[in-house]
């Protein structure tokens, strides 16, 4: 089993998942970030640190966020990895908690969303 990142990160990318994870698993995009389903070793860490509540246990993963299984491992394949110096965005604090975030994506970049 992995973790996966939501569409909470979206716009917020707010970071503190990579400094706790002990196996460098984050990708990063210009707007958020996602684990590698490869690499996760399942420990959790990054559930508690996340202040967006945007990750998940595979296994816990609500019906209308399954989506993000499939986009975090696409798009781990394709994002570099991120680092400690990840930076949140200026802008994270007035899209936090936002629904439909998915939806301002390129669709390049945006999971396989009903309806979009």
């Amino acid at each position: 089993m992995t973790h996966v990142v939501t569409e909470q990160c979206v716009h917020c990318k707010f970071a503190e998942c990579v400094t706790y994870c002990p196996v460098a698993c984050f990708r990063e995009a210009e707007t958020f970030l996602v684990i590698d389903p490869d690499e996760c070793i399942d420990c959790g860490n990054c559930v508690e640190a996340c202040p967006a509540d945007a990750i998940y246990p595979e296994g816990e993963l609500p019906d209308d966020l399954a989506p993000a299984l499939e986009w975090n491992a696409r798009l781990a394949t394709e994002l570099p990895l991120a680092t400690s110096r990840v930076v949140p965005r200026a802008d994270a604090d007035e899209w936090q908690g936002k629904p439909g975030k998915w939806g301002t994506l390129p669709a390049e970049r945006a999971p396989g969303v009903p309806g979009r």
